[in-house]
């Protein structure tokens, strides 16, 4: 039997909803949401390595239910049979794990607090799992306990049983809890994997409407008991800081009005958030899939300021450990995110993106770097310089109202740097990318040849960044020079890009099929397209347009074959690409998710519509296995969110989107300058083809849409056919921005 088998009442629910709701019967946009999306993962197979966090949108801190053991990096899984605890959590990937942890926990069979002996069975169809909040029994204590967030807090209400109850606070290995009092637990907790300053605490609170008296436990264990009647609901106030223990008490105020206040007013918060986009469909799948999708766009990075006495904004920082002014966003892998989740906060949520900004000037005050992988603090991840996408793209699409000069500052100085502790922030290599214009293979610098490619792209941004400043054009030369620093790493020889010695050598023996060495969980087969600002360029080196349609097209039929040789074994990354039936086509993994755009660029822009379609319908869903691969702080979610739009920033810093399919037959996007509307009605499982684009009431005959053209509110109009068209968006002149082609 299939895991996912409806019962027979929902499979008739289900059909009815078929049809498209009436207006006043639509469900708000929170309902459609899925927090279990993606949770069936485990380390040898991701299907999204996500966990179902209850939070508000880009909350300081996330809570999940925790089925693993403390310092698991797979906190919850959804095939796991027991519960540990309720868990505080930050972590952003299982790969980089948590900090700042600590769980709570209601017990009745005794004064048991280790983790094991606590633990509970428990069941998904007892289980409640929403954004705002989440209810689960617990079988084994026979306790219902649920609970509901704000940004520093959150609020719990446990439902006992007749007799003596018990309730655990573990602040894992190293913390320290103890009884201020017969109905407060304080403490701090030091758990974490890297990335924080020396002397690095969480603060917490725990406040109970039910005195209690302590048990015998451990330093870093707190366990209380009190007598409670059949059905007696226990309130607990829950707040942490990574400040002081006396902030900890202060963000206490943001669950004083009640549990039921704080689930309103979480549950309108995320409403609000996830109501900037409106859609349309009569496939209830497509909605789940949509909603969930941008709800996991709106978690990272998250925003770990506070609100002191005085009423100031501040926030601990992870890299001096000293409490600082201002906004601090963090939780969030550049390498990911500066694909599609950055350019969708610049268009849908420009003053969340403003904050971020602010935040970044922070991290270069406080490190002397912008970050590229932040969790809190700098952390040694994955590769690329991209920090100066994240900037510029922002910068360009108008968002101000931080220190610009300081952020040029930072690009500037993270291009020709490498962070002492963290190579992976600023650029490792650089001196040899500055002398050769790459990074070579020979010298002990690993995946190589996508750090190079990245590079080049960072610098096309730092250029751009530039020309908008005003900078002068002999300052900016050498980085649009740098832009074309792609071409060193074209191997002509095998018409894809490939690592290169000190000497100018290509490496020999070259196999497409290698993933790492040279390049970053992928091979030269996905890196190669990696050219996000001169697609023209690539295109003229592989010998045209037909050349270049060919080698896209062989990327999706020869067959999913791999050489892991690099790993020793074949990573997740590797099997998610082999089981996906859609051949050396990765999309559980970051470095190809634009690669379907790019037929916009060579005349054949159906291929993209028809690609775009089947990833969306084939590898999302809104269920326990909903994604392909890695989630990534919302990047492989922010991609489904575009692309169900119709459109896809492929080269952000361009201005431009590039053209797709849209999902929907409407849909609204709720802009600060004004309504985006997006009409197909024709739009089907068969209709994914565009025919005709109205921009505004005009035809629009390319396979780009601008930024500027779209941020202050547009009407876009799509024809749409079940068969391609080869007529539209055919010409050169059709093709989004291109270096080479000076537009």
């Amino acid at each position: 039997m299939k895991r996912f088998l409806l019962p027979l009442v929902a499979l008739l629910a289900y059909s009815c909803c078929q049809q498209a709701a009436p207006e006043a019967d639509r469900p708000d946009p929170v309902d459609y949401v899925n927090t279990l999306g993606g949770t069936l993962s485990k380390y040898e197979l991701s299907t999204g390595n996500t966990y179902p966090a209850v939070a508000v949108p880009w909350g300081a801190h996330f809570w999940t239910p925790q089925t693993g053991r403390n310092g698991d990096g797979w906190t919850y899984r959804y095939d796991a049979t027991h519960i540990r605890g309720l868990k505080l959590t930050h972590q952003p990937s299982p790969w980089i794990n948590d900090y700042g942890a600590f769980s709570i926990m209601p017990v009745t069979t005794g004064p048991v607090y280790e983790e094991d002996a606590r633990a509970s069975w428990f069941s998904h169809k007892a289980e409640k799992a929403t954004p705002y909040y989440y209810s689960v029994y617990l079988a084994d204590h026979d306790v219902t306990a649920e609970l509901t967030p704000t940004a520093h807090a959150a609020a719990f209400r446990l439902t006992y049983p007749e007799g003596e109850s018990f309730l655990v606070v573990d602040a894992f290995e190293g913390g320290h809890v103890e009884l201020a009092d017969p109905s407060t637990i304080v403490g701090y907790t030091v758990h974490n994997h890297g990335g924080v300053a020396e002397g690095f605490r969480n603060w917490f609170v725990v406040r109970s409407d039910m005195p209690f008296r302590a048990c015998p436990s451990a330093e870093n264990v707190a366990l209380v008991t009190f007598p409670t009647a059949h059905g007696q609901k226990v309130h607990l106030q829950v707040a942490s800081s990574f400040i002081s223990q006396e902030q900890a008490f202060l963000n206490l105020e943001e669950v004083s009005a009640g549990f039921d206040a704080v689930k309103a007013a979480a549950r309108a918060q995320w409403n609000q958030t996830l109501g900037r986009v409106e859609v349309w469909d009569g496939d209830l799948d497509h909605l789940r899939t949509f909603y969930s999708c941008l709800y996991r766009s709106l978690l990272f990075p998250r925003d770990i300021s506070e609100i002191n006495a005085e009423g100031e904004r501040v926030h601990y920082s992870p890299h001096n450990g000293k409490v600082e002014k201002g906004y601090f966003y963090t939780d969030t892998g550049f390498w990911d995110t500066f694909r599609s989740l950055f350019p969708l906060l610049n268009l849908i949520y420009p003053e969340v993106s403003a904050r971020v900004q602010e935040g970044l000037v922070n991290d270069f005050l406080e490190s002397g770097f912008l970050p590229e992988w932040a969790s809190p603090g700098h952390r040694g991840c994955m590769v690329g310089n991209n920090s100066a996408s994240v900037v510029a793209d922002a910068y360009l699409k108008g968002i101000r109202g931080y220190d610009i000069e300081k952020l040029w500052e930072a690009v500037l100085h993270g291009a020709h740097a490498v962070h002492p502790e963290a190579s992976s922030t600023g650029r490792l290599g650089w001196e040899y990318y500055d002398s050769l214009g790459y990074v070579p293979c020979d010298v002990g610098i690993k995946e190589n040849a996508a750090r190079t490619l990245e590079y080049a792209y960072d610098d096309w941004c730092i250029w751009q960044l530039g020309l908008a400043l005003g900078k002068s054009e002999q300052e900016l030369a050498p980085y649009k020079a740098a832009a074309q620093n792609y071409r060193k790493l074209y191997d002509a020889e095998v018409g894809l890009m490939n690592g290169r010695a000190q000497d100018g050598s290509f490496r020999r023996p070259f196999s497409p099929l290698k993933w790492g060495g040279d390049f970053t969980e992928g091979n030269s087969l996905h890196y190669t397209w990696s050219v996000f600002h001169d697609v023209q360029g690539l295109m003229d080196l592989m010998g045209g347009a037909d050349a270049f349609n060919a080698a896209l097209d062989n990327v999706f039929v020869m067959p999913p074959k791999y050489d892991d040789s690099y790993y020793g074994f074949p990573i997740h990354e590797i099997i998610e690409m082999t089981v996906m039936g859609m051949g050396n086509y990765a999309h559980g993994n970051q470095p190809i998710q634009h690669m379907l755009y790019l037929y916009d660029w060579s005349g054949q822009p159906w291929k993209t519509q028809a690609r775009v379609r089947e990833v969306m319908e084939k590898f999302y869903s809104p269920w326990a296995d909903a994604y392909c691969g890695d989630e990534d702080n919302g990047q492989t979610s922010a991609w489904y969110v575009f692309s169900a739009l119709g459109f896809y920033p492929v080269c952000p810093g361009s201005g431009e989107y590039a053209l797709g399919t849209p999902l929907f037959k409407k849909a609204v996007v709720h802009l600060p300058g004004g309504d985006l509307e997006i009409d197909a009605p024709a739009n089907g499982a068969d209709a994914f083809y565009v025919s005709a684009l109205q921009l505004n009431g005009k035809a629009w005959p390319h396979n780009y849409l601008k930024h500027s053209d779209l941020v202050g509110g547009a009407q876009l109009s799509f024809d749409m056919s079940t068969q391609p068209s080869t007529r539209r968006g055919t010409a050169p002149a059709n093709a989004p921005y291109s270096m080479s082609r000076n537009r």
